[in-house]
């Protein structure tokens, strides 16, 4: 399966190695800026949230002008300076020592990741033809997960509050991590680089417009507003609603949330290739719906796990493990369809605005999901959370099946229906 999802240009074999490489760099940090802004450098709680919070507000103002760079100049051209600068940043983040300093080098590093991954899928859509570019973007999920948890691992057995040089090392190291895409797209020259226009007769002109032309993509648009519910009601939630129920309502310690999050990862490294297997030639609107209602049954269980709360602290703690692998599942779905359905719909023109309007459907949500959460969990013992995520999600699936009659089928992942054969006319006598 791995051999199958391996794209056929060794290019795009190395890009994804690249992926590989710099998410164990930022496996060693991503559990622990908080904890590292508080515990290790004496900012307050809200004080290190605030950071946290300017961090997600700059990538999300910068992405649409990332999207725009990339289709003037090409991806290249943007996402080099984009790794050197976040590499710079992430380095920095070893000397923070004051809130004013933190907010400066969380500035840089914002500056840095505004256009990297709208960017780097960008290259992976020229480097990938239609028919095997969702495997490939579910392959890079894959790695990106597998990367993250391992840097996990190594830096949870390494790290250690009392002693700020373990910090300092693991931030350092992922400096390091991030300049090795870098070093592997200087490695190809050609990649990356803005398409040429078209020349000679017949030629198609190129699309003019910016994002006001993207918007007017009425397939695309409907596909933002889905992503916009379900990553609300998904995505956004994993970090604040699954972790606050499962401390105050389902009343497990946060090591079982830990443990939650690592069957999380597990489930998606070991599942993703079956499910690309699985999923070709199939409904990518239908595999979208899927999604919508596996977040929702999620959601569900670990509301379960909040009405047996302390009576079965067992039970309890199953579910909350058991909502975070089904969660896992069903982003093996989403990984390769949503960015596959984007660089579909998309120009060659206007293909960095695509992806760059995409990734901003996580920035949004990444930001309205937090605020809504802690009122909704504190209203009714977390049932009012548990109903809006579910029906959030369900909402999206109807938005998901709403989308299929706008697309075409090969848009859709579907096999072109056969066309009729006609009768021949009878020779003349």
């Amino acid at each position: 399966m791995l051999r199958r999802a391996l794209p056929a240009r060794p290019e795009a074999r190395r890009i994804l190695l690249g992926t590989l490489l710099s998410a164990v760099g930022r496996g060693l940090t991503l559990p622990f800026l908080f904890i590292y802004l508080t515990d290790v450098r004496g900012l307050t709680d809200a004080r290190a949230g605030l950071v946290i919070g300017w961090f997600g507000a700059v990538t999300l103002a910068l992405s649409p002008l990332g999207g725009t760079l990339i289709d003037r100049f090409g991806a290249r051209r943007v996402v080099l300076p984009c790794l050197v600068v976040e590499a710079v940043g992430t380095a920095s983040l070893a000397l923070v020592d004051s809130t004013a300093s933190a907010f400066g080098v969380m500035t840089l590093v914002a500056i840095g990741s505004s256009a990297i991954w709208s960017g780097q899928n960008t290259i992976l859509a020229s480097l990938t033809g239609d028919g095997e570019r969702q495997r490939v973007f579910g392959l890079n999920f894959a790695l990106l997960n597998l990367g993250i948890g391992a840097g996990g691992l190594i830096s949870g057995a390494v790290v250690d509050v009392a002693r700020p040089v373990t910090f300092q090392a693991v931030y350092l190291l992922d400096a390091v991590s991030y300049l090795t895409p870098a070093l592997i797209l200087l490695t190809l020259p050609h990649v990356g680089r803005r398409p040429a226009a078209p020349v000679g007769e017949g030629a198609a002109a190129p699309t003019a417009g910016g994002y006001l032309t993207v918007l007017r993509d009425r397939p695309f648009r409907r596909l933002v507003l889905f992503g916009l519910v379900l990553t609300t009601c998904g995505y956004a939630q994993i970090e604040v609603g699954f972790a606050a129920y499962s401390v105050r309502v389902v009343e497990v310690t946060p090591r079982v949330v830990a443990w939650a999050l690592a069957a999380n990862t597990v489930m998606i490294v070991l599942s993703q290739l079956l499910v690309i297997r699985r999923m070709e030639g199939r409904s990518r609107t239908g595999a979208l719906a899927a999604v919508g209602a596996v977040f929702a049954g999620a959601w569900l269980v670990l509301g379960a796990a909040g009405v047996v709360g302390g009576g079965n602290a067992l039970l309890a703690a199953l579910g909350v493990v058991a909502c975070s692998a089904i969660f896992g599942f069903g982003e093996t779905m989403l990984s390769p369809v949503m960015p596959a359905l984007t660089n579909a719909l998309a120009t060659d023109e206007l293909r960095g605005r695509y992806n760059a309007m995409s990734s901003m459907i996580f920035g949004i949500s990444g930001v309205v999901g937090p605020v809504t959460a802690g009122p909704l969990i504190g209203a009714a013992d977390g049932r009012v959370w548990v109903a809006v995520v579910v029906g959030g999600c369900l909402a999206a699936s109807l938005l998901a099946l709403s989308l299929r009659p706008l697309l075409t089928p090969a848009q859709d992942g579907r096999p072109s229906p056969a066309p009729t054969p006609q009768p021949q006319p009878a020779p003349a006598a």
